[in-house]
């Protein structure tokens, strides 16, 4: 059975490689389809779509976008929309404005901590615009000051952390509109991450869908059986779409591969068909 990887990053956000590199592992796993999905920036997918042309591997345009919803932080993964869309991408740039502003003050933080962190060390780690709390861990790693980009978030960079700064994100229902007015199919990422279950997961999930929620990422690289088991029967239950991927971010995180997640991850090539014809449904 084929397989396809629908959430992955590359340099132009808090990934380690570039597109062409990431494609490439994709083909060495067999996948047939993927999603660059950077945050807040699409600039890699064409990067991606050339560097796949002679592969065999259809490049599907994505994003991940940060937003809040009642007080919790959720992130929106969008497919197959038109990524050149002026407006959509002026939303994305404001996006990205709001995790520059904070990127100073965090630093700061680090400093009064006697963390020695520069602007021009966390700006070296990215290779585009689109710089956050992954770059400034990379950093403290290489520096010794964390034993990995895990430490640094527990101990600096995570809410609640000794130098958390936090980020003014657009709402929810903003980022589902603009992903459908860019003709796209908006889906809530990484259920696990809005750590609720059960009923107010669904409840969380039923009002986004009024809001225009199509999709619910079901297959994860952290997704044990159970997990994958409720959240394919809360999407049935929701009539949702259903998208899976590994979440591969290279060097920050090696233990999960393109692909593979952790090794046993193995997303149906079958859910990408209605993810295209839902989008194709909102253009017609």
């Amino acid at each position: 059975m084929a397989r396809i990887d629908l959430h992955l990053h590359t340099r132009y956000s808090d990934g380690s490689l570039t597109p062409a590199e990431v494609v490439a592992l994709a083909h060495q796993t067999g996948v047939t389809a993927m999603a660059i999905t950077d945050h807040d920036i699409v600039d890699g997918i064409p990067h991606a779509m050339e560097a796949a042309t002679n592969l065999g591997i259809e490049v599907v345009p994505g994003v991940e976008i940060s937003s809040r919803f009642n007080g919790r932080e959720l992130h929106v993964l969008g497919y197959f929309f038109d990524w050149q869309d002026p407006a959509f991408r002026d939303h994305l740039a404001r996006q990205r404005l709001s995790r520059h502003a904070r990127n100073p003050q965090t630093i700061e933080r680090l400093r009064a901590l006697g963390l020695e962190v520069s602007e021009d060390e966390v700006k070296a780690k990215t290779g585009s615009d689109s710089i956050g709390r992954p770059h400034i861990a990379q950093v403290l790693v290489e520096k010794g000051y964390v034993r990995d980009t895990r430490e640094a978030f527990d101990l600096y960079l995570a809410e609640g952390a000794a130098a958390y700064v936090p980020r003014i994100l657009s709402d929810t229902h903003e980022v589902i509109t603009w992903i459908r007015n860019a003709g796209g199919v908006p889906v809530l990422a990484h259920p696990t991450w809005t750590r609720c279950q059960g009923e107010p997961l669904y409840r969380l999930c039923a009002g986004l869908k009024e809001a225009g929620l199509l999709g619910l990422e079901v297959f994860y690289s952290t997704h044990d059986r159970k997990h994958t088991s409720r959240y394919l029967e809360l999407a049935k239950r929701l009539d949702l779409l259903v998208t899976g991927g590994s979440d591969f971010h290279g060097a920050a995180n090696p233990a999960i591969q393109v692909g593979r997640g952790k090794g046993n991850l193995k997303v149906p090539a079958a859910l990408l068909e209605p993810l295209r014809l839902a989008a194709r449904s909102r253009s017609d």
